[in-house]
């Protein structure tokens, strides 16, 4: 991976590199990836021989398309910004003309590359999911995936595929124009600093991972919610759903990250084989055992918003029972839940450990002393928290529960916590794959949750449970976990975990 200063496109030396981002008029650039860049050029990290060209139908000048990018990037300095808008131009084109694309490749021709070195070009596929295949085919046919000068790779967004099938599709396509190693598909929930560090956190102290398995661990819930409503998505969530918007992908994902076995080196091929064992592990159910491991909700009022079918069934949340089935997890329940309309945005990874086998001592019988617990929050009030009993000051013997905390904001004063894309558009170009996700990893994480959506399209299947905005979910979600008595552990920000 990428350190802190490390030499951008060190296995490149100066070449110069240009990043084509298709489908560059709509809001990803503009608010994603723009100001990702900019920030890059601020740190000094993005090369000086880069240049950033965004290609959309749309008629545009060059000094059009840098003020899009510049109202996304807030106020930069003017004199930073003009350096940084150098690098960027724009070119009008179908990304689904060969035609039209061969202007593209004709403008990147006369870009100045540095010396007689060759120009490494990126593309990024800024697009509607429906336009990946028809824009791989028109980049191909316009030559602008030929690697004869210069390296070429390629950015898909998620989602990929909207189910196995298609994955496999969509892989197949790409891998008739690209290898697999020049593909990255993107899930920015990666790069997200607190995911990198939990990494860190298990391997880089050896006190965690001796316990980090079924004979100290009781249980583990990953929580990512929304307290936004589906909005202007009406149309693409309702043929999605919770389960195909976040669980296929991030909740996957991050069951991944905190269950993989230590990989034998941190680069791309070695993390992501351990991850692939995961997901290898996870247990396929029967439909009576799904029925029993899921509990999906609407959000009251769903049905009515622009886009969305009436009468519409489709779930916005979900809260699911997996298991891993390896000598490290075996017996270990994964409780995963994800939603919109939701009382608060939190992503979180929740670790309560056993209770202890024996109490020594006296507490009355009617208290129960909870396992340690420990919670990473990826966002927001990024850090950890360590539950742990300690004994309350007094002549007569109490405990009570008490807590280590770190806080990003504390712990690295002064230092912004850098935006997701940022880290994914460095790694990149750089050519480190470790934090982009396998076209073997995409396929197991559908063949685990398609199973569950058509499960939910039989007849008898249960249909969701009405929720009010502002909930944490449909009560009947409690249930779910009262079946193993256990219950949902209280989040970062239930429990005064604040920055």
């Amino acid at each position: 991976m990428t350190t802190v200063g490390a030499n951008l496109l060190s296995n490149d030396g100066d070449n110069a590199t240009a990043l084509l981002i298709l489908g560059a008029s709509g809001n990803l650039t503009q608010q994603k990836l723009g100001p990702a860049l900019y920030s890059l050029h601020h740190k000094g990290r993005l090369p000086h021989h880069v240049h950033i060209v965004g290609v959309a139908r749309n008629e545009m000048t060059d000094e059009q398309f840098r003020n899009q990018l510049r109202e996304g990037c807030g106020q930069p300095p003017a004199a930073e910004w003009d350096e940084f808008a150098q690098k960027l131009t724009y070119v009008t084109a179908d990304v689904t003309d060969p035609d039209a694309l061969s202007g593209a490749g004709s403008h990147i021709g006369h870009l100045p590359t540095q010396g007689d070195g060759p120009l490494n070009c990126l593309l990024y596929l800024a697009l509607a999911p429906g336009l990946y295949e028809p824009a791989i085919t028109a980049l191909s046919a316009a030559g602008l995936t030929d690697e004869r000068d210069g390296w070429r790779r390629v950015v898909v967004e998620k989602p990929f595929g909207s189910d196995l099938n298609t994955a496999r599709q969509l892989n197949a396509h790409i891998h008739g124009v690209f290898r697999e190693d020049q593909v990255y598909r993107i899930d920015h929930y990666l790069g997200k600093e607190t995911v990198q560090n939990l990494l860190v956190f298990r391997f880089a102290n050896a006190i965690f991972e001796p316990v980090w398995n079924r004979n100290y661990i009781d249980q583990v819930q990953i929580t990512v919610t929304e307290d936004i409503l589906v909005g202007e998505r009406g149309e693409y969530y309702d043929r999605a759903g919770v389960l195909r918007d976040m669980f296929q992908n991030h909740l996957l994902q991050l069951l991944a990250f905190v269950a993989m076995d230590p990989p034998y080196a941190f680069e791309a091929d070695a993390l992501r084989n351990e991850k692939v064992k995961v997901l290898n592990s996870v247990r396929r159910m029967s439909l009576h055992d799904l029925h029993r491991n899921l509990v999906i909700g609407q959000y009251d009022g769903y049905h009515i918003e622009p886009g969305v079918a009436p009468g519409s069934q489709t779930p916005t949340y979900a809260a699911l029972r997996l298991f891993i089935d390896n000598w490290r997890w075996q017996g270990v329940p994964f409780y995963l839940r994800s939603g919109k309309g939701l009382a608060r945005k939190s992503t979180e990874m929740v670790i309560q450990f056993h209770s202890p086998p024996h109490m020594l001592f006296p507490v009355p019988d009617h208290v129960a002393i909870p396992g340690n617990t420990l919670s990473i929050c990826v966002q927001p009030n990024e850090g950890m928290r360590l539950e742990f009993q300690s004994k309350v000051p007094d002549a007569e013997l109490d405990m009570k529960g008490v807590s280590l905390e770190f806080h990003y904001e504390e712990g690295f004063a002064g230092i912004d916590i850098p935006d997701a894309y940022e880290r994914l558009l460095l790694d990149v170009m750089e050519g480190d794959a470790a934090l982009f996700t396998r076209n073997d990893e995409i396929e197991l994480a559908w063949s685990i949750i398609d199973p569950i959506i058509d499960s939910l399209d039989l007849p008898g299947a249960p249909a969701p449970y009405r929720y009010l905005t502002g909930m944490s979910g449909p009560p009947h979600s409690e249930e779910l976990l009262l079946q193993d008595n256990r219950y949902w552990l209280p989040g970062c920000a239930e429990v005064g975990y604040v920055a």
